[in-house]
């Protein structure tokens, strides 16, 4: 397929630049697959669509406040952007502009933490550096760094916490698991009342949420790999709501593509932990996943490709078309939709 076949229009003020208040009051999609309708409700109406026995499967994953800038021994201006750890000291990092961050180059984010470049990786042109600092790293970066929001957000986020979930708890990504950004904790206890059951994953977002597919021929795409796990405790939750032949609804395309990882031919996981960089488009036979939650993403993005194998090609960009004509918000901050 090409990436052209996932094209569309959007106009550029139905991209939303701020979230909304509260989380669950943004607008929510629904399309039933077997029905083939469109539904045009509120996030909070997810109740009314979802039943007792229903595992919802989240990326418990933490925003980290990985944009931050460096300066160079002549007083150049860098930034840096945290894509992925390998130690206590060195990182995958994407820099701009690259050429003031070549191999044994130090840059000064501060008196209290500087980097040194120690390789250029050739796919992708992001850097592995290692960090000189005295303390604990998190607290550190907590005083320097930024949220980094996509380049499409134009204005600033007054609360840094509305981008991150509810339930985000472990560190380490470089963008948000947005689909989870309409949770509130009031909804969960509603879902829970119901008898929805709830298992967290983890993938830590990477460098692949913020590269385009450059090549026309899709396949030819390489996605940048992104470390997940499963522990054994949502591992049998996940397996028990299998054989149960209970329905498995992801939050959001990390957790589609951690439980896709991670499972068998017949959709069982087993507790793990790895690095993935499995890219999904159509055709592809989902094993674990029988519903999607997910925001509306950029046009030929991995991500609507990722959305189209779950509900055709033709289907997804059918129903982005009615989202835009009924006004939709679309992005990070913007609205979402459920594909039953």
């Amino acid at each position: 397929m090409k990436t052209s076949d996932f094209d569309y229009y959007l106009p550029e003020e139905q991209i939303a630049q701020t979230p909304v208040y509260p989380r669950d009051s943004s607008r929510l999609l629904v399309y039933d697959r077997e029905k083939d309708i469109v539904y045009h409700k509120k996030f909070s109406d997810l109740t009314s669509f979802l039943k007792k026995g229903d595992l919802l499967v989240r990326n418990n994953t933490k925003v980290l406040p990985a944009r931050m800038f460096a300066k160079t021994e002549n007083g150049g201006v860098v930034e840096i952007l945290l894509l992925k750890r390998f130690n206590l000291t060195e990182w995958e990092v994407m820099v701009k502009p690259g050429k003031k961050a070549r191999v044994g180059k130090t840059l000064k984010i501060s008196d209290e933490l500087s980097l040194t470049v120690q390789e250029i990786f050739d796919i992708a042109g992001t850097r592995k550096v290692k960090f000189n600092y005295d303390g604990v790293f998190e607290e550190i970066i907590e005083r320097y760094g930024e949220m980094p929001l996509p380049p499409y957000i134009k204005e600033k986020l007054k609360d840094q916490n509305r981008y991150q979930t509810v339930y985000a708890e472990k560190d380490g990504s470089a963008a948000a698991p947005t689909a989870g950004l309409h949770f509130t904790e009031e909804l969960f206890s509603k879902l829970n009342e119901k008898g929805v059951e709830i298992a967290n994953v983890l993938l830590h977002v990477g460098i692949g949420t913020f590269r385009p597919v450059k090549s026309e021929d899709i396949s030819n795409h390489h996605m940048h790999s992104e470390y997940y796990e499963i522990d054994a405790e949502n591992a049998e939750k996940i397996n028990k709501a299998k054989r149960e032949g209970r329905r498995i609804i992801a939050v959001g395309t990390t957790s589609v593509r951690t439980l896709e990882s991670a499972c068998d031919q017949k959709g069982f996981v087993s507790a793990c932990s790895g690095n993935t960089e499995i890219f999904i488009y159509p055709p592809y036979d989902f094993k674990c996943v029988d519903g999607l939650i997910t925001n509306f993403h950029l046009p030929k993005s991995t991500l609507i490709m990722l959305v189209s194998a779950f509900s055709s090609r033709e289907k997804t960009l059918s129903f982005y078309e009615t989202a835009v004509k009924e006004g939709y918000r679309f992005f990070s901050f913007g609205d979402a939709c459920l594909i039953l």
